[in-house]
């Protein structure tokens, strides 16, 4: 009972709003609240003589300002204070007190004859310690109307004056103040004293007027709840406010409790009132009573001030009504009015002050007729009155955070939020605390906030949907902040504003409040984009020569089924594609062959990579990691730097095999272990998809770059046998961060190619494919079947039960699945075979053994062929020792014949309810892919000869009923169903959790189902080669489950009994990856990146049938926990996908999928793409162009010792120590010390990984994210050089030694293919000047470029840089 007493506590938090206006004034109200700044800036000049400050020892000076209506003499609203100023007279000058503060108000009342009453009072202390409180006189400014504000905007900018009048505002109310009240011949004016202020409209306080009653007098640095803090130099809140951020909350299953009991409650009230209102007629009963005619409860939430929003009104019904109600016991449904919708409250602001509360009031009405209860003539016309009864404050962020919670409710004289009169509440002066707590009553509800994972499951649920009406109501209630009327007696609430009654699911967003309009989202980053379009190409760099001698190693060949050499395909030949004659083609089984050959580094003088290793994933093939390639230079005659690395396997004992080079692996595509139709998939795949290939470096575990290959000269076209050479540019792909979007341009395949984004090729390639055509197999047992039909029939042969375990019909005519052969007991139960086989005998040594049902078996036969020994030998059988264990053995079998009995009548019941369940039971298997929704359609009969409504039940949320007819239109036309189609065929009702249907007698219905599932293998396998040789032939589909996911639907009618029941086995298969994304991210830190389809014409699998005004990207992840969306764009707009991951400590691999569909109902995917995170430790380093950065990076050892190495991606610019291979011993830190000497500016990142060299793992990684700011350029200087000479140029530069010592200096530079120092560092004397010798390498190309010439120190730090524009002519 925590919460119970939170309604006390938030209660004494609520701020007196003071008197209301008077109510004349409400006749004519404006449009909205004028917003008002008042800033009382300087009081000049005392309003009192200095002779009062002898005598005292303090003395200051305070503002209080008082609303006042000039009209009504009526002072109205609540006095505001400022703070005490100390007065400082010093004689012969004018004295000022500085007060410089800023007042706001807001009101909704014609200012005509409004005026604020500025109050001057002096706060003194005397000497005696006690202080004197003393008006000094008061001014009258007087508020404009809004056609005076608009016409003085100008000069309301001003500061003004006020005057001072001697006495005290009480003088206003004196009978004989005349108007205007200036004139008035008992006002009197203080000389030489005035205000200096400023009267402004402020149109930002409109933002919080919400939050700020009207006509309240409020300062900026008071503390205003749901308004943020004031934030920088300034103290003023409201100067330019910020609202805090609001929470959506809900409140379930509410209910009030009335005791004793409500019937009582209400019994007992109706007779209080219409006692009263007799008293007041001075009549007799005349018959007449009053009626409840309603029972509401008015819901808001409070900041302390005011209600931020209307509060929303509910009607509430008596629990007796409610019928059914779950656990909810009679008697406290007797105590309880109940509400049968949620409430949505969308201002709630995390702040103590802030709270819900809540309201219980009643409408009645003087009828004649029974006694305290609604007739069912009651018309509205009749004179009804409202009565609040009870009241609770609640504060969802004080207390315990519990989501079920109980409040006391209120009544009395004490005060509310509402300033209205509360009906009593019983006596307690009788009662202990915990019934003092629930004698008024309470009220109790389920509390739950947008976000939390226990309201994402609540507010899924419907509501229920036996309601045909809401009780949700809306009333127009005058504001707030206006005075209560009268509560009784009138009917000028009902006169004011009616209930209307709304739909179930309208809420308080329904009401008339205004809406935000979103602006066009502008991403600020540039887009990422898919399908590679700048990735791959073939490209021939190496020369002839090179290549003939790289060919002449000995790769294998690829040769068909005659051995003959497959048909060499030019790469530059665009193939004519041709799907139909691939269909027809005789050779239905395909053998692609993959032949990694070499690879040749970039540039060529490059040290890495030393070996390499490749992951790949091609059609719906389980992905590749290869094993470790060594690359291998080959020695001989015009061998060059251009000649490329053969690639060698290299075994487990790191030792490579020369005479077996580059890597062979073959996919056998066999239709037979295929769908049927799927052959058509694969030939679109090869002609459409576009093969991704990352390469990795052997050694540093670091990505090289992604190497992209076209399939589409795979395809046959009715040869035996085809191949095709390729050498790919491995392309690395780096994106600057922040770069706007009007920086990208467009390329010619229509993709985007933003600025910020690089591209470096670090390698080539070479790469062979493929395609060996081969005689498909016969169709073998327990592969994927024929296409299936669409619709399932309880009589088409897969039932489950046909004919009982024993059958008299010839066995070999029925079906395999459907006799059920007689079969031992034991060999059905395992648990009988224990306990019959679990015989205990006991030993030569005396101990108590348990044999074996083979043992028994064992003894058996022993037994028996003695008998037969004994037969044959004429020994006779019926000796004594045989009669007695003949006796023991039929004693034995005796018990288990009982045993068995008893089993057998225990399980009967169990047995024959299960063999009825299989007679209406069948069997589907159902071949689902990742993303793709599966339909099919079950057919229903009602084998009753009455009409039934059947409830469809299905637990597994990947298994639903298709109750949408356009969503089933949708899919029959996809499947080419031709069964009949019914509008509103379904009940679907909020309140309940299946679909039901109505069935007539005998009658046949088709029941549309569709299976999709988004969950995939998110595993990620450790980081590295391959250990070991890889299976060089794989077969497609060799690795799927045999154990598929078995889903049960049942068919129930009204009593809960089954008429079919329907066994889905679903067997998930492979899918195709379409496209892979890596991105390396810091921890524990969101990634946000956008992502640019590409044409839609370039999509696999795109088919458009829908027009462009009608185009919608949709996406679905499959993890949960990432956010992904696609905005809809206007036609022929570029479509980007947005993703949001949040990233887990270092080194953790995040992998997920999307899918990616254009059509409405998500049936199938025209993209499915692959994701890989990693989040890695963040380094930030600042650091100048040119001058050596050094820092330590802290690596742990793990629990054995390693031989490790450090790499990094970039080996100019980082340099590590130490840089060869070492020792981490266990459980030890060691010192990673590197160096940083970046060669240009910017920001970018660069790789570090430790790796154990032994086994190649991957020990800890690094991101270094580098500032690289521009030095400061001391000289610049220009040079010409000829092209057509070929030749370079030799120049010199002097640099002069600004220190009086001898100092060392180093020469470094930006650009060392293009210029070479004579000296890499010279030495020279204090004052003195050397000449710098520079050599220009030349150029081919004309062109300009800039180079950075950098004088260090022995540091490494920078002491000048000079800038030379070299102009190639």
């Amino acid at each position: 009972m925590a919460a119970a007493h939170q309604s006390r506590q938030c209660s004494g938090n609520l701020v007196s709003l003071g008197i209301p206006p008077h109510p004349q004034r409400y006749q004519a109200l404006l449009d909205e609240s004028e917003p008002f700044q008042l800033v009382l800036k300087t009081l000049e000049g005392l309003p009192f003589r200095a002779s009062l400050l002898e005598g005292v020892a303090d003395v200051q000076c305070q503002l209080r300002l008082s609303l006042f209506d000039i009209t009504y003499s009526h002072f109205f609203g609540r006095t505001w204070k400022s703070s005490p100023h100390p007065i400082k007279h010093t004689h012969g000058q004018l004295t000022k007190v500085s007060f410089n503060q800023a007042v706001y108000f807001h009101t909704p009342l014609n200012c005509t004859h409004l005026a604020i009453i500025v109050e001057v009072v002096a706060i003194a202390r005397k000497r005696e310690g006690n202080e004197q409180i003393l008006s000094c006189g008061f001014g009258i400014l007087h508020l404009p109307n809004r056609q005076k504000l608009a016409s003085d905007a100008d000069r309301s900018q001003k500061a003004k004056r006020l005057n001072l009048y001697h006495g005290t505002p009480r003088a206003l109310l004196h009978p004989a103040s005349e108007d205007p009240i200036e004139r008035n011949r008992f006002m009197t004016l203080i000389e030489g004293s005035t205000i200096i202020y400023s009267l402004l409209i402020h149109p930002p306080l409109m933002e919080v007027r919400h939050l700020i009653p009207e006509n309240l007098l409020i300062s900026g640095s008071e503390t205003i709840p749901g308004v943020a803090a004031p934030s920088g130099q300034t103290s003023d809140a409201l100067k330019k406010p910020h609202l805090l951020k609001t929470v959506t909350c809900f409140l379930d299953k509410l209910s009030l409790q009335l005791y004793p009991t409500v019937e009582k409650f209400e019994e007992e009230l109706v007779e209080l009132l219409n006692a009263d209102r007799l008293l007041k007629s001075d009549q007799v009963a005349d018959g007449s009573t009053v009626v409840i005619q309603e029972r509401r409860l008015h819901v808001g939430v409070h900041n302390g001030l005011c209600y931020v929003q209307k509060p929303q009104v509910v009607v509430l019904i008596p629990g007796t009504m409610q019928g059914k109600s779950g656990n909810i016991s009679k008697s406290l449904l007797k105590k309880s009015l109940i509400l049968r919708s949620r409430i949505q409250l969308t201002e709630i602001v995390k702040h103590q002050s802030f709270g819900i509360v809540f309201h219980l009031e009643y409408v009645f009405y003087t009828s004649a007729g029974q006694k305290g209860t609604v007739s069912s003539t009651t018309s509205m016309d009749q004179t009804a009155y409202m009565q609040t009864l009870r009241w609770a404050v609640w504060n969802p962020f004080m207390g315990p955070s519990t989501s079920d919670i109980t409040v006391s409710l209120q009544g009395g004289p004490s005060p509310n939020p509402s300033n209205l009169l509360v009906y009593k509440t019983p006596s307690t002066e009788m009662s202990s605390d915990e019934v003092k707590q629930v004698e008024s009553g309470t009220i109790t509800f389920h509390f739950s906030c947008r976000g939390d994972r226990r309201v994402s499951l609540s507010s899924e649920q419907p509501a229920n949907t036996s309601e045909k009406k809401s009780q949700m109501s809306s009333s127009s209630m005058r504001k707030t902040s206006e005075p209560s009327g009268p509560q009784q007696g009138t009917g000028e609430a009902l006169q004011r504003g009616s209930i209307i009654y709304m739909d179930s699911n309208a809420g308080p967003n329904s009401q008339m409040v205004e809406q935000l309009h979103e602006l066009p989202f502008i991403p600020n980053q540039p887009p990422i984009m898919a399908m590679g379009t700048e990735i791959g190409g073939t490209t021939t760099v190496t020369s002839r020569a090179a290549l003939a001698q790289m060919h002449a190693f000995g790769f294998p060949e690829i040769r068909d089924d005659n051995n003959e050499l497959a048909v060499v395909i030019d790469s530059d030949n665009l193939p004519n594609i041709n799907l139909r004659m691939e269909e027809s083609d005789h050779l239905q089984s395909n053998e692609i062959i993959l032949q990694f050959l070499a690879f040749s580094r970039v540039p060529p003088e490059s040290n890495h990579p030393r070996a390499v290793y490749f992951t790949f994933q091609f059609y719906r093939f389980p992905p590749v990691t290869t094993q470790q390639l060594q690359l291998v230079k080959v020695k001989g005659k015009g061998s060059s730097n251009s000649m490329p690395f053969i690639l060698v396997p290299l075994h487990k004992n790191g030792i490579d095999n020369i005479d077996s080079p580059g890597l062979e692996l073959k996919f056998m595509v066999e239709p037979s272990l295929m769908k049927d139709g799927e052959q058509l998939w694969f030939m679109q795949y090869l002609a459409m998809q576009t093969l991704q290939i990352d390469v990795w470096d052997g050694e540093s575990l670091l990505l090289i770059g992604t190497a992209s290959v076209d399939l589409k000269h795979l395809l046959r076209h009715g040869l035996t046998a085809v191949q095709v050479s390729h050498e790919l540019d491995v392309v690395s792909t780096d994106y600057a961060p922040d770069v706007p979007m009007s920086l990208s341009d467009f390329t010619n395949h229509g993709a985007v190619k933003p600025n910020g984004v690089t591209t470096v090729t670090k390698g080539r390639l070479h790469l062979r494919l493929g395609n060996v055509g081969h005689q498909s197999e016969l169709r073998a047992k327990g592969f994927l079947p024929f296409l299936q039909s669409k619709v399932i029939s309880a009589h088409d042969g897969i039932s489950g039960f046909s004919g009982g375990s024993l059958s008299t019909v010839n066995v070999r005519r029925l079906k395999a699945d459907s006799v059920r052969r007689a079969q031992r007991l034991v060999d059905l139960d395992s648990e009988l075979a224990s306990v019959l086989f679990s015989r205990a005998r006991v030993d030569s040594f005396g101990q108590k053994q348990l044999d074996s049902e083979a043992e028994v078996i064992r003894r058996r036969k022993l037994s028996r062929m003695m008998s037969v020994r004994q037969l044959e030998s004429g020994t006779p059988l019926q000796s004594k020792s045989h009669i007695l264990a003949k006796r023991e053995e039929r004693i034995q079998h005796e018990r288990d014949l009982q045993l068995i009995e008893a089993y057998r009548e225990q399980t009967k019941a169990e047995t024959i309810s299960k063999m009825l369940s299989q007679a209406i039971s069948t069997q589907f298997t159902l071949y689902s892919t990742l993303g793709n929704a599966e339909f099919f359609e079950f057919t229903l009969k009602n084998p009753y000869n009455v009409q039934h409504t059947v409830t469809i039940e299905c637990e597994h949320p990947e298994l639903s009923v298709i109750v949408n007819s356009r969503e089933w239109k949708y899919f029959k036309n996809l499947s080419k169903v031709l069964t009949p189609l019914e509008e509103d065929m379904f009940h679907v009702d909020g309140g309940m959790q299946f679909p039901q249907i109505y069935l007539r007698p005998k009658e046949t219905v088709y029941i549309p189902f569709k299976f999709q599932t988004f969950s995939a293998d998110h595993s990620v396998p450790s980081q590295g080669p391959a250990n070991g040789s890889l299976v060089r032939k794989n077969l497609i589909n060799q690795q799927q489950s045999n154990t598929p996911k078995i889903i049960e639907v049942y068919f129930k009618i009204e009593n809960q009994k089954p008429i079919a029941i329907l066994h889905v086995n679903v067997a998930a298969q492979p899918y195709v990856i379409d496209q892979t994304f890596r991105f390396y991210h810091p921890e524990l830190t969101f990634l946000k990146k956008s992502i640019r389809l590409p044409p839609l014409h370039v999509l696999k699998g795109m088919t458009v049938q829908t027009s462009l005004a009608e185009f919608q990207i949709h996406v679905r992840c499959s993890d949960l926990n990432v956010i992904c969306e696609a905005k809809k764009m206007a036609p022929n707009e570029p479509q980007d996908l947005f993703l949001k991951v949040a990233c887990g400590p270092s080194p953790e691999i995040k992998k997920f999928f999307l899918m990616i569909y254009m059509d409405p109902w998500l049936a199938v995917p025209i993209q499915i793409w692959q994701f890989y995170v990693q989040s890695l430790h963040r380094i930030d380093v600042n650091c100048v162009v040119g001058q050596r950065t050094q820092l330590s990076l802290v690596l742990r050892g793990t629990q054995s010792a390693r031989n490790v190495a450090a790499y990094t991606s970039n080996t100019e610019e980082l340099k590590i120590k130490p840089s060869d291979v070492f020792l981490l011993p266990p459980h030890v830190v060691k010192d990673l010390h590197i160096s940083i000497r970046p060669q240009k500016e910017g920001d970018r990142c660069i790789y570090l990984n430790v790796v154990d060299v032994d086994f190649h793992q991957l020990v800890a990684s690094w991101l270094i994210f580098l500032n690289c700011t521009q030095p400061t350029i001391c000289k610049a200087f220009e040079i010409s050089i000829p092209v057509e000479e070929g030749k370079g140029s030799n120049k010199r530069i002097s640099y002069t030694n600004p220190y009086p010592t001898k100092r060392v200096y180093f020469l470094r530079n930006n650009r060392p293919d293009l210029l070479q120092f004579k000296e890499d560092s010279f030495q020279v004397e204090g004052g003195e000047t050397y000449h710098i010798g520079l050599r220009f390498a030349p150029s081919q190309n004309p062109g300009e470029e800039e180079i950075l010439i950098f004088i260090n120190d022995q540091a490494e730090k920078n002491e000048e840089t000079y800038c030379v524009k070299i102009t190639y002519q």
